[in-house]
């Protein structure tokens, strides 16, 4: 095999490595956004099956980063560059076709890496929402809820006993 040959190979490679990583960073974000409308409907009976779904996928992402840092530091070999090289310098040191191929890598995934923290922001907002919902309804079954601390948590008085009517 010449060096162009094993160039080319390495460089194959790679790019088969990140269209993975594309793909499962594409269906992250699909999860994510299940996520939200699970949580923006107040269905909390699927939340746990979501955020499992997610904890699952966020594995098989962080065990193709493994082989996606292999198959670049192969490429950077190739290239006579040192280990651990950034997609763009990688896309640099690459001839035509593959520094245009590595380039639609890195931009797709700032692109998508950028959809999914704003995605995961907002979950976790809305998550924080409901827990801070719940607890204050919890407060307000035993205790009076006074109102909040500089922190945003719910302050209470001492506990006393409450009545229920039952039609409710």
């Amino acid at each position: 095999m010449t060096v162009t040959d094993t160039r080319t190979a390495t460089m194959e490679r790679l790019s088969l490595v990140l269209w993975r990583e594309r793909e499962l960073l594409a269906e992250l974000h699909y999860r994510l956004e299940v996520e939200q409308l699970v949580l923006a409907s107040g269905r909390s009976r699927w939340l746990a099956h979501a955020t499992r779904d997610i904890d699952v996928l966020l594995a098989t992402i962080r065990e193709t980063e493994v082989l996606r840092a292999v198959a670049a530091d192969e490429a950077a070999a190739a290239a006579h560059m040192s280990a651990n090289p950034s997609l763009a310098a990688l896309a640099e040191a690459s001839g035509e076709p593959w520094s245009s191929i590595l380039t639609e890598h890195r931009e797709a995934f700032v692109v998508l890496t950028s959809e999914i923290t704003t995605l995961a922001d907002s979950n976790k907002h809305l998550i924080s929402a409901g827990y801070r919902s719940a607890r204050e309804t919890l407060l307000s079954l035993g205790d009076t809820v006074d109102g909040y601390d500089a922190a945003g948590t719910a302050t209470a008085d001492t506990l006393r006993s409450r009545l229920f009517d039952g039609a409710l």
